[in-house]
């Protein structure tokens, strides 16, 4: 295990900077992920930790050690790519080891540590075979193989469920959860998809044109986000966005939604509102519940029955609203739906969209 630090880390391609200086401190043994919307430089940034990128300033700090100039082999590093980069002609046992042989390392030793990381991924049985006769979530897995038999101070992880299945990616999500338990090693993990994020991760890195917008656990961002776009990026279905006004009200903060034609005090809120302030709502699916002190009222669009829940989409005079229930809702489309909330689950964003607490 290995703790990792970034120091004001820039990468720049001649005028254009794609990473903005990035603060960052990963402690031994913990599961980061990346996570942003493509272009947001999570791939750049662990091409940089890797040493597969130049960094254009600040320093990667592994361990005690600054890395900046230091060769990827020489990082303690090992990763695993979205492509599964495994050599056709090899079986699985000489693609695990292919690294280890370059290297020098005597082959019993080699032999010993194939065979550990096979146990540890129950690739056993698949030794011999070659790369054309497994499935993708058995390449992944001896892709993982290849970079557990060096024993690095940190596994990066570039997207590496993106080219399976649904269904294997939710396998593949615990195979890794279970192996980072295991090993107990530090991995950063990059991807697109917040569900993988929020399953997988100690700590998630949200990541917006090249710099960070907020770090935290999956129950932090979730819970309370820094800003419109986390709240937004986070959660699925995401949350929903409503535009308001600030009104004067008894001394409690309170804003009004006119597509709604309605008033909602802002019970979580203690910052003061100045009347007639635009500030946006923020609601997630999942806070609709059968009763509440608050409601608004939905013209039904389209109702999703996903067995064990129901999403109901709908709206006032305006933006589209999505409900997430537990319960089975049948409406007619056209026809109207009052939906109840508590108010303190109401998040407030001002016009930059930075949070008011």
């Amino acid at each position: 295990m290995s703790a990792l630090s970034l120091q004001g880390i820039r990468k720049s391609y001649g005028s254009l900077e794609v990473i903005k200086g990035v603060d960052l401190d990963i402690q031994p043994g913990e599961f980061t992920v990346f996570v942003g919307p493509s272009g947001c430089g999570k791939s750049t940034l662990l091409r940089m930790i890797a040493g597969l990128e130049d960094i254009s300033g600040g320093d990667l700090i592994i361990g005690d050690e600054r890395m900046n100039d230091t060769d990827p082999s020489r990082r303690g590093i090992a990763m695993v790519f979205q492509s599964y980069a495994l050599y056709p002609h090899l079986t699985v046992r000489q693609n695990m080891g292919f690294a280890l042989r370059f290297a020098g390392v005597p082959k019993a030793d080699i032999d010993t540590q194939v065979m550990q990381a096979a146990r540890i991924l129950e690739l056993e049985p698949l030794l011999e075979r070659k790369p054309g006769q497994l499935s993708g979530g058995q390449r992944q897995r001896v892709a993982i193989g290849r970079a557990i038999v060096r024993h690095p101070k940190v596994f990066l992880f570039d997207e590496p469920l993106s080219n399976l299945d649904a269904e294997l990616r939710v396998h593949m999500r615990m195979e890794i959860a279970k192996l980072h338990k295991k090993l107990g090693t530090t991995m950063i993990y990059v991807t697109h998809d917040q569900v993988e994020a929020m399953t997988l991760a100690d700590k998630i890195v949200v990541l917006r044109a090249g710099m960070v917008e907020q770090v935290g656990s999956p129950r932090t961002l979730y819970n309370d986000p820094n800003n419109r776009f986390v709240a937004g990026f986070i959660g699925s279905p995401k949350m929903n966005f409503l535009p308001a006004v600030a009104v004067s009200t008894d001394g409690q903060p309170a804003v009004r939604l006119d597509e709604f034609d309605t008033i909602l005090p802002m019970k979580a809120i203690t910052t003061r509102l100045e009347p007639g302030t635009p500030v946006t709502v923020g609601l997630r699916p999942e806070a609709f519940r059968p009763d509440g002190d608050c409601s608004l009222t939905l013209e039904i669009e389209m109702i999703e029955y996903l067995g064990g829940e129901t999403l109901v989409h709908g709206r006032g005079s305006g933006e589209l609203v999505t409900a997430k229930l537990s319960q089975s809702v049948t409406v007619p489309g056209g026809e109207r739906l009052a939906l109840a909330f508590d108010s303190r689950d109401l998040l407030l964003f001002d016009a930059s969209g930075k949070r008011i607490r």
